[in-house]
């Protein structure tokens, strides 16, 4: 396809510039650990520059299509952080074939759904993938292609990714395919920790709107490195001219990342940048902060999070590891809109007494090119913005936000594309977050929770997840609260169920339930709360390990509750 004023995007086209001038600079570098199990582990590093990169994903894009994978077909994509990982994500985007990103962490069952709906032409996989494709029947009905990436043949059941590449002329450039802003490219699936996963429709005017605000927002140059633990957040690496330094770890479950081999791969590169999510920043606080000196990071010039609210105590901690003045940039959004707004922890830390006090917590300014509005809690689809209720500065709604980062629509899932989209008068599409929160009259937002995990008590009162398990939280002896809603007597009442730091006795259960209770009687955002549960350990995602199963707990809550 040759380019043309209406098909002009791919995202490929800044790795091609960056070869074309930063040829010989580090584009990516993989962090392997050595070593049995029960011997000292010892860190190897495998690089590639820009223009070496750039020539590995023209091969591997002319291989794919030899092997009659033609642009328009889609392929799922299921290597770990490797090279082979960045020229093969290059190399489908290059050819105009549509990666399917899913997060392995999300459970067979999802996994098998994400497969069953986006009808994958393509299988591309390491060896644990492809015994798991098929094992449990992944793509069945519509694979019709598989490659395996690394181990024996034999164990995918198709050609080596290795031998295809080696029957393509290694100097022969490949003609990228030009595509309009709005044409799918890719389909990221949700990770399915608050519902049922659901595939995202990507194009490159999404992918060049999160370049934009990295490179503009969060001032990322030209040369830096990044300490990348977020795969599809990497490859936004070399797009920036950046290098992408990735570190030895089960990127579905950083809570288990061994911090001495993030620290070394800091070390080594002399990384400017991180992406880290909130389970990373507190293992990487503790184990900084508690190491005699103080572990400093001296060469980070900023942090990004994203994922999950961070508690401010450990980004407190966290960034006692950093240079004077660096800050952590929290940032809010989904899989279906990010980044939408950005903090900075300097003026996050700032907001605590309010976020203790049941105000929510500040996710900051929308990022530029970024509409934010708060519109009335509504179950029902709504198709027209114009059709909902905004609501004014401090009132708590649904945030609905729109930019060019924002997806059009889910894959297959025209019901949930329903829900979840609007347009305004112009066709510019709104998405609605499903997350509650409000704008103060500075223009930041606050949130407040998921919808879904609102209470509405049958005495007309609401209360919301994040404002009212912050009030709790702030006693001593409760690491983590949960509101949930149960049934009692035929009326909604709201329950607290408590994760505690340390065990309590139960003849001491009787004396934190009162002090619980004089908490909530003293803020208006928990009045009303009465009833309390210890659970011993709160089921989370694995990812983030701070989303809490709510639906889960009120389950338990529901059968545990004794009048």
């Amino acid at each position: 396809m040759t380019q043309s004023s209406k098909h002009t995007a791919n995202l490929c086209r800044h790795l091609v510039d960056a070869a074309n001038h930063s040829a010989d600079k580090l584009a990516v570098a993989v962090q392997q650990a050595n070593g049995l199990p029960w011997q000292a582990k010892t860190l190897s590093y495998q690089e590639i520059n820009f223009a070496e990169l750039n020539r590995l994903s023209d091969r591997m894009a002319h291989a794919l299509c030899q092997q009659g994978i033609k642009p328009g077909m889609k392929a799922v994509l299921m290597v770990t952080p490797s090279v082979d990982f960045f020229a093969l994500t290059f190399a489908l985007f290059k050819a105009g074939i549509i990666p399917i990103f899913v997060d392995p962490g999300m459970g067979i069952h999802n996994l098998k759904q994400c497969f069953e709906e986006a009808k994958p032409d393509a299988f591309i996989g390491i060896p644990k993938a492809h015994i798991a494709r098929k094992l449990f029947g992944w793509g069945k009905t519509s694979v019709k292609h598989i490659i395996g990436v690394g181990g024996p043949s034999w164990l995918s059941g198709g050609p080596s990714l290795a031998s295809l590449v080696a029957k393509v002329d290694a100097e022969q450039p490949f003609a990228m395919q030009w595509l309009a802003d709005d044409d799918m490219c890719a389909i990221l699936f949700t990770s399915g920790s608050t519902g049922t996963p659901k595939g995202v429709v990507y194009s490159h005017k999404m992918f060049e709107a999160q370049i934009s605000a990295l490179r503009d927002d969060y001032q990322i140059k030209v040369g830096e490195r990044d300490l990348a633990t977020f795969p599809l957040f990497s490859l936004f690496g070399p797009a920036l001219g950046m290098a992408s330094i990735v570190p030895d770890m089960d990127a579905s479950k950083p809570i288990t990342a061994n911090p001495d081999y993030i620290f070394a791969a800091i070390d080594k590169y002399q990384c400017s940048n991180m992406f880290v999510n909130p389970a990373l920043i507190e293992r990487l606080g503790l184990a900084g902060t508690t190491a005699e000196p103080v572990r400093k990071l001296n060469s980070i010039q900023r942090v990004i999070s994203a994922g999950a609210p961070a508690t401010l105590p450990s980004i407190a901690r966290f960034t006692t590891m950093l240079n004077p003045g660096v800050q952590v940039l929290n940032s809010y959004g989904a899989t279906e809109s990010l980044p939408i707004s950005m903090m900075g922890s300097d003026a996050l830390l700032d907001t605590t007494a309010i976020t203790d006090n049941g105000g929510g917590i500040c996710v900051g300014q929308a990022i530029k090119g970024v509409d934010i509005a708060i519109i009335d809690i509504d179950e029902q689809p709504i198709a027209q913005l114009a059709d909902a209720k905004l609501l004014d500065t401090q009132q708590v709604g649904e945030i609905v936000v729109s930019g060019n980062m924002v997806s059009q629509s889910y894959y297959h899932r025209d019901s949930a594309t329903l829900q979840a989209k609007m347009r305004d008068e112009n066709g510019k599409v709104y998405h609605r977050m499903g997350d509650l929160g409000y704008l103060d009259a500075q223009g930041q937002l606050w949130m407040c929770g998921r919808k879904a995990h609102r209470v509405d008590a049958s005495d007309g009162k609401r209360y919301f997840s994040i404002p009212a398990e912050r009030i709790f939280n702030t006693h001593p002896q409760v690491k983590r609260s949960a509101l949930v809603g149960i049934d009692v007597n035929g009326e909604r009442v709201p329950l607290l169920c408590v994760e505690l730091d340390n065990s309590l006795a139960c003849s001491q259960s009787s004396e934190l339930f009162h002090a619980l209770t004089q908490l909530a009687e003293a803020h208006s955002q928990t009045q009303g709360i009465a009833r309390f549960l210890i659970h011993p350990d709160f089921p989370v995602d694995i990812r983030h390990n701070a989303k809490i199963f709510r639906e889960k707990l009120a389950v338990w809550a529901q059968k545990t509750h004794k009048e």
